[in-house]
C-alpha cells in the first residue's frame, strides 16, 4: 500500500548520492513529500515537489501514478533504467521521454564582479526588486509568473523559505527568478520572464542578482535545466553542465 512517509529521510538510502535540489528538499522534510511502499523500510520511493516526482527503489507503478493526483501533468524523473519500461506501459502516449540538464554544484564557481555587472545592467526603465508580500502576490496572478511563487502555498511561508526578485518597468511585473523550493543547504531556481519581454536581458539580470543574494546568505543556488535554452542561460551565470538525463513529461490525460 502507498503511504505517505512521516519520516521522510528512512526513503534516502534509495536515491543514494543523488544530486538533485527538489529531491533534498523532500528527503529533508522542508518541502514536497515522499511516499513510499512502507513507512518505515521502503523498497520503492517516489519524493514529489510541484511539477516534479523523483522514482527510485523497486519501480512501482503506482507510485508514478501518485505524482499525478490532482495534477494535470507532471515531470517523472527515474533514478535508473528499470523505471522507464513501467513508466511507458502505465501511462503509454501521456509518458513523452524528454532530456534534462543537471548543472554542477559548485560555489567557488561563480564569478562575483561579473555577476554584479549583469545584475546591474539594465536600463534606467526597468527596475529590479526583492520579493515582498505585494510582489509575491502579483507574482501569482499571471500563468506566465505562477511558479515564481507557487510552491509556497501563503506570503508566510514564502518569507520564511523562500527568496526571489523581479524586474518591474513602470510597476508592471515583466520577469523573475526566485526559488522554486528550498532545502536546508540551498534553493533550486526558477526564472521566468513575460513572452513580451523575452531575449532583452532581464532574466540574466534577475537571475545574477539572485545568484549573488543566495552566496551572501551562505546558500547554494541550483539549476536544473529543463531545455536547451535553460543551459545556456545557466552557463552564461557561471554555471556548468555536470550531465543530461532521462525524464517523461506525463499528462492525466
Amino acid at each position: 500500500m502507498i503511504c505517505r512517509m512521516n519520516a521522510p529521510g528512512q526513503a534516502a538510502a534509495l536515491f543514494g548520492d543523488w544530486p538533485e535540489a527538489i529531491l533534498w528538499s523532500c528527503l529533508q522534510g522542508v518541502m514536497g513529500a515522499v511516499y513510499g511502499d512502507d513507512p518505515a523500510a521502503p523498497r520503492s520511493a517516489a519524493a514529489i515537489l510541484g511539477d516534479f516526482c523523483f522514482l527510485a527503489g523497486e519501480p512501482l507503478p503506482e507510485l508514478a501514478e501518485q505524482a499525478l493526483r490532482g495534477r494535470d501533468s507532471c515531470i517523472l524523473i527515474p533514478r535508473d533504467s528499470r523505471w522507464e519500461a513501467p513508466i511507458a506501459r502505465t501511462f503509454g502516449s501521456r509518458a513523452a521521454p524528454i532530456t534534462r540538464y543537471a548543472t554542477r554544484k559548485d560555489p567557488a564557481g561563480f564569478d562575483r564582479p561579473y555577476l554584479q555587472k549583469l545584475a546591474s545592467g539594465l536600463d534606467k526603465s526597468y527596475t529590479i526588486r526583492i520579493i515582498d508580500e505585494d510582489l509575491y502576490d502579483l507574482c501569482k496572478e499571471e500563468t506566465w509568473s505562477r511558479d515564481l511563487a507557487a510552491q509556497f502555498p501563503s506570503w508566510d511561508a514564502f518569507r520564511n523559505l523562500g527568496l526571489g526578485f523581479v524586474v518591474l518597468q513602470d510597476g508592471r511585473l515583466v520577469s523573475g527568478a526566485a526559488s522554486y523550493a528550498r532545502y536546508r543547504e540551498g534553493i533550486e531556481i526558477e526564472i521566468d520572464t513575460h513572452p513580451d519581454f523575452r531575449r532583452r536581458g532581464l532574466a540574466l539580470a534577475c537571475g545574477a542578482r539572485l545568484i549573488l543574494e543566495c552566496l551572501d546568505r551562505g546558500l547554494y543556488p541550483s539549476w536544473d535545466a529543463h531545455t536547451p535554452a535553460s543551459l545556456a542561460l545557466a552557463e552564461r551565470l557561471g554555471y556548468a553542465l555536470s550531465h543530461p538525463y532521462p525524464a517523461f513529461f506525463v499528462t492525466a490525460r
